[in-house]
């Protein structure tokens, strides 16, 4: 006998939500990596969390580093070393200068995927000191993301620099993707371009007077090029005051009495002879 069959629609399932995000689960046995909720959910910057995400999907060794993560992301060099700071200040990513057997200083960058949690052991033992020199205070052993030499330098902050000329420099990269500056270097040419903004300089202006005309090939980082522009480009002269209105004067008239002259919008009499003629009826 043949099976019986129904037309009637599927009864939706009773644990699903009647509003919001709907997830589709696929069981991942390869190609994966488990993310805390603290740090997947964490409030604030999506960059942030994109770029820590990011480094814990990458095998130990990988390179970490601003211009590693800039030729990975489309953020440019400020988001990317302001991202690495929040993960920093947060707990979950540390630098440190360790000195290895052979002696040399190594700035060796550690990444929890919770913080403050124990730390795996170092396959390679800690490092050892340098046998001259005062021993170093222990530390505990962690496994390194990357080794990174040489040590970076600490970001400056954007506190003090102003708002529209570090915007300004920014986006400069969008017109050339070669002119990526970093945290410090805009802090530094700031003050440049807040005087041509000062002097009346348009940001769409000073965007075609730094990115027009550049070589094929920098022999110097960006920020050196942009500041010898912002240097010895002159600025633009102020524009002229508007004039200033005067009060229109009338025209002079001859007297019709004295000949004398006087002004007035119409010809007539002057004053005298207006106050010496007999008053009409």
């Amino acid at each position: 006998m043949a099976d019986s069959q129904s037309n009637a629609r599927l009864r939706a399932d009773a644990g699903a939500p009647r509003s919001g995000v709907i997830h589709v689960r696929t069981r991942l046995t390869a190609d994966f990596t488990v993310v805390a909720n603290a740090l997947a959910q964490r409030r604030g910057s999506a960059v942030t969390v994109g770029v820590a995400v990011y480094i814990l999907s990458l095998p130990s060794g990988s390179p970490v580093t601003i211009a590693a993560l800039c030729a990975h992301f489309t953020e440019g060099e400020i988001l990317i070393s302001r991202a690495l700071r929040e993960l920093e200040a947060a707990g979950y990513l540390e630098r440190r200068r360790e000195r290895m057997p052979s002696g040399q200083i190594r700035t060796r960058t550690y990444f929890y995927d919770v913080p403050g949690g124990t730390p795996e052991p170092d396959p390679d033992g800690p490092p050892d000191p340098e046998p001259d020199g005062p021993p170093d205070p222990p530390r505990p052993s962690k496994r390194p993301v990357a080794d990174e030499t040489p040590a970076e330098e600490p970001s400056v902050a954007l506190t003090e620099a102003d708002p529209q000329a570090v915007a300004v420099l920014a986006s400069l990269r969008h017109v050339d993707p070669r002119l990526v500056l970093s945290e410090r270097e805009a802090v530094r040419l700031a003050p440049a371009v807040t005087a041509w903004l000062a002097a009346g300089v348009t940001a769409a202006q000073i965007t075609r007077t730094l990115t027009t005309g550049l070589p094929d090939r920098f022999l110097t980082r960006p920020a050196g090029l942009l500041a010898f522009r912002l240097r010895e480009t002159p600025l633009p002269a102020p524009p002229p005051p508007e004039p200033v209105a005067r009060p229109s004067v009338p025209p002079l008239q001859t007297c019709d009495g004295c000949d004398r002259a006087f002004r007035a919008p119409h010809p007539g009499h002057c004053r005298d002879c207006r106050v010496t003629m007999p008053t009409a009826a």
